[in-house]
């Protein structure tokens, strides 16, 4: 944290005191994030409100006021690590994504909406082939918090997955956000790289993989170079090094599967070359919010 935003920070540890109105409470809060520059202050003021006390949107504004009482602190603490670039949902542990609440930990990569494009396209290829209640098998490399395997199992009642990371850690937070969800038992957790040492067939492989080029990590915004484990961001000299290793583990199992991956958002057609020079053949692509190709589809047949 710079010095400037050491001292933001201090002044906002000390803004909250517990006779203050929640309704006050937020509109400082509002303030200090506001002079923070900070892009969405209001909202991040309202997430961060919501959370800490446990409120939904209305209920925040209901009570806007009753006094903070012990709940000042914790406010204020939020608000100074908030100041120094700490993204929300690490202050607060958790991550909505496809409708559920996913534990967030430094472990592990913040989920972003725009990996739900992964879901929806890897979805509509299983509903449009009449495998929605079929016994899948899925495997998801690098898996992370867990929310695409964890999210695939929750949405096919019928499905299997093996999730792997080469970090302890980070299978040790997807196991959590699927025991949460009650598919835990469904799911393998294997500590590797890739599908290294895994056996398959995979009906369905999916993954969000390391994509940014090494060069291009130093210019990230703050909430995400310094938050973000480096190794979920690094893709490597041309931020490409992960997808290459996928396709030739997924080569090496020598069977036929589907493929849905995350690009970043110009690498689409490099990705789908790279899988091509493999025989995979690409069938499809989903955009995220923002409209750039977000997720592309592979079909591998043997």
């Amino acid at each position: 944290m710079t010095m400037p935003a050491q001292r933001a920070g201090n002044e906002a540890a000390s803004s909250f005191r517990p006779e203050m109105s929640l309704g006050e409470a937020l509109r400082v809060l509002t303030r200090l994030l506001t002079e923070a520059g900070l892009d969405t202050p209001q909202q991040d003021a309202r997430f961060l409100m919501q959370g800490l006390l446990g409120f939904d949107g209305a209920q925040l504004l209901s009570r806007s006021g009753r006094p903070l009482g012990d709940a000042a602190g914790r406010i204020g603490e939020a608000a100074a690590r908030r100041i120094g670039h700490e993204p929300v949902s690490r202050i607060l542990g958790r991550r909505a994504f496809y409708g559920r609440d996913f534990i967030v930990t430094p472990d592990v990569l913040d989920p972003r909406p725009d990996t739900e494009a992964v879901v929806d396209l890897a979805l509509d290829l299983i509903r449009s082939r009449g495998l929605s209640e079929a016994p899948l098998t899925i495997a998801d490399i690098g898996t992370g918090s867990g929310i695409l395997i964890v999210t695939l199992l929750a949405e096919l009642p019928n499905a299997r997955g093996l999730a792997t990371d080469i970090s302890a850690a980070a299978l040790a937070v997807a196991r959590r956000n699927a025991e949460a969800l009650g598919v835990a038992a469904r799911i393998q957790f294997v500590a590797t790289t890739g599908l290294d040492g895994v056996s398959g067939p995979f009906d369905l492989v999916i993954s969000n993989p390391p994509y940014i080029s090494t060069e291009e990590i130093a210019a990230l915004e703050p909430d995400v170079k310094d938050f973000d484990p480096g190794q979920a961001l690094d893709g490597g000299v041309d931020g490409l090094r992960v997808y290459r290793e996928i396709a030739r583990n997924i080569m090496e199992l020598h069977a036929p599967s589907l493929v849905v991956l995350e690009v970043g958002a110009t690498q689409a057609a490099e990705v789908e070359g790279i899988f091509s020079e493999s025989g995979a053949q690409p069938i499809g692509r989903r955009q995220d919010l923002g409209g750039h190709t977000r997720a592309v589809a592979l079909e591998i047949h043997l």
